[in-house]
Formats: C-alpha cells, sequence, structure tokens
C-alpha cells in the first residue's frame, strides 16, 4: 500500500487501469448488441438509450480518474477503475434484464436501485482510502491483520448488499442470509474502529518543548536582555528594545572578568625596566617655587 506512484510498478499498473477500462466498454457494448439482436422487442428504444448514456457516462469516469491517478496510490487507482467497470457491467445488466410480471414502475425502482449500488460501492471506496491511511501511521503486525480483515469483511457485505438488489425479483433471499450480513457488519465496524483507537493508545507523541528557564519576549524563543546587575530585562520585554543598549550584547550567562593585557605583548619590544624604590627615594627634592611679584623684597637704594 505504500508503493510510490512514479515507480516502474505503478505505471504498469495504470496502463492496466486504463486498459480494463477500453475492455469493459467493448464487451459492455458487444453485450447490449446482442441483446438489441437476440432479446424480446419490449422498450428496446428506451434501453438502447439508456445503454448509450451508461457507455458515455463511463467513458468520461474513465477520462476523470485517468486525471486523478497521479495524485493517488497506484493501488486505488487501480481498485478505483475495476470498480467502476463493476458498475459498468451491472448498470448494462440491469438495463437489459427482463421485465418482471405484474409490476408497475419498475424501470423507477431498477434505476434507484442502480443509484443505491453505486452509493454502496462508492462508500466502500472511501473506507478503504481512509482506514488504510490510519494503518499507515503505524502500521504494525498486530493492525496490519485488523486492516485486511477488515477490508475483507467490508468487501464481503458490499457484495451481498448489491446482489439482492440486482436480483430481487427473481430470487427470494431467506433471513439466514440478512443475518450473516448484519454479523459481517457489526466485524467491519468493530475492525474500523479498532485502528484509529489502538493508534490513539500506543503510537509514540512527540516530546513536549521544555519551558526556558531565562525569561524570553512573547514568542517564547527570544531571551530577554540582561542588565549590569544581572537581571532579566523586563522594561524590554514591554518596549521591544532593551534598555540599555550595551544589554544587547550581554548573555544572560556570568561573564569572566576583563583582563589586563600582558606587559610582554608590547608591539613586539621587551616591558620597559621597573624602577627600583631606593632609587625613587634617592631622587633629589623639588626646588622651591619662585615667590609671587607682590611679595619679592625691594633691593636697597645708595645714599645721597
Amino acid at each position: 500500500m505504500s508503493e510510490p506512484i512514479t515507480s516502474p510498478e505503478s505505471n504498469k499498473l495504470l496502463r492496466a487501469a486504463i486498459w480494463v477500462a477500453i475492455g469493459a466498454l467493448i464487451a459492455a457494448a458487444l453485450v447490449c448488441v446482442v441483446w438489441v439482436l437476440i432479446g424480446s422487442g419490449t422498450g428496446i428504444i428506451a434501453r438502447a438509450f439508456l445503454t448509450v448514456l451508461l457507455l458515455a457516462g463511463f467513458a468520461g469516469i474513465a477520462i476523470l480518474e485517468s486525471h486523478l491517478a497521479p495524485k493517488r496510490p497506484a493501488w486505488f487507482s487501480l481498485t478505483s477503475m475495476v470498480v467502476w467497470v463493476v458498475i459498468l457491467l451491472i448498470g448494462a445488466v440491469m438495463i437489459w434484464l427482463p421485465q418482471p410480471a405484474g409490476s408497475f414502475g419498475w424501470e423507477y425502482e431498477r434505476f434507484m436501485k442502480f443509484l443505491l449500488i453505486v452509493l454502496i460501492l462508492q462508500l466502500g471506496m472511501l473506507h478503504l482510502r481512509l482506514f488504510t491511511r490510519a494503518y499507515a501511521r503505524n502500521p504494525t503486525t498486530f493492525l496490519s491483520v485488523v486492516t485486511y480483515v477488515t477490508i475483507a469483511f467490508v468487501a464481503i457485505v458490499a457484495v451481498m448488499l448489491i446482489v439482492p438488489l440486482i436480483v430481487e425479483d427473481y430470487i427470494t433471499f431467506l433471513p439466514i442470509y440478512w443475518r450473516v450480513v448484519v454479523a459481517l457488519t457489526i466485524l467491519a465496524a468493530v475492525g474500523t474502529a479498532l485502528v484509529p483507537l489502538v493508534n490513539a493508545l500506543l503510537m509514540p507523541r512527540a516530546p513536549k518543548p521544555v519551558a526556558p528557564a531565562w525569561p524570553t519576549y512573547a514568542d517564547g524563543r527570544t531571551p530577554l536582555p540582561v542588565l549590569p546587575d544581572g537581571s532579566p530585562d523586563w522594561q524590554a520585554y514591554y518596549t521591544g528594545r532593551p534598555t540599555y543598549p550595551a544589554a544587547q550584547q550581554q548573555a544572560y550567562s556570568p561573564q569572566a572578568p576583563a583582563q589586563a593585557p600582558s606587559p610582554q605583548a608590547y608591539q613586539g619590544y621587551p616591558p620597559p625596566p621597573a624602577i627600583p624604590a631606593q632609587a625613587a627615594a634617592a631622587a633629589p627634592p623639588a626646588p622651591p617655587a619662585a615667590p609671587a611679584s607682590g611679595d619679592r623684597p625691594q633691593p636697597p637704594t645708595a645714599p645721597r
């Protein structure tokens, strides 16, 4: 069921489905021609007109199926085409079956039965598509057995519902027949409910994301900036911008203190020699500051 659509096996199945549709169309036309030639003449014109409509409708559906085939799995496209071929053959048989004795309005009744048959088969196809998708989510051995058994039950129930709609005017079905239909329907319903239930209980689930320890913005991923004291910048949560521009470059983990550059790395030159303490103590004192001009003494004047 998981075969890719573009594989060579899928292309072969699609071609086979198209050839099956063409062969069924030709076979149905030949059968109708034989019924026209050897059958009774009652309502032959109306039946021939219905046959032409049936063949034209099947041709249109076959074209639609060929366009939808690339979007579907190959096995489903083939199954859908086979189902439409069965509908074509059933429609041809119901058109050319003899008129039941002592019945009034049998044409309308037979047409409604045909529509009911189409509905049953298409509901079966819808069930098949959704059921196989549910199975593909968790294809375990147990679910594989349940899936194939349930599909078989659904197919048997569909056949047992269709057969009485075709030949109930000529064959009488016993009550045990309908008991079997009801029993198989219950089993098919249980299998249909079992697969999604097991998936919900046993299918592994993705782990939930762990909330970060540091507060974040409203998106839940971007951490808030750090203030100089190491606390979160709650003002940035409301404004969308950090309170201090330098806070944008800070992380919310403590940083190591900056270290002074090594004196050995001074542009490739050796470091200057240190001044000894004794030499610093023996240095001569600074000369006294010169007095201000207002306080300078005047030189003595010569006697007259």
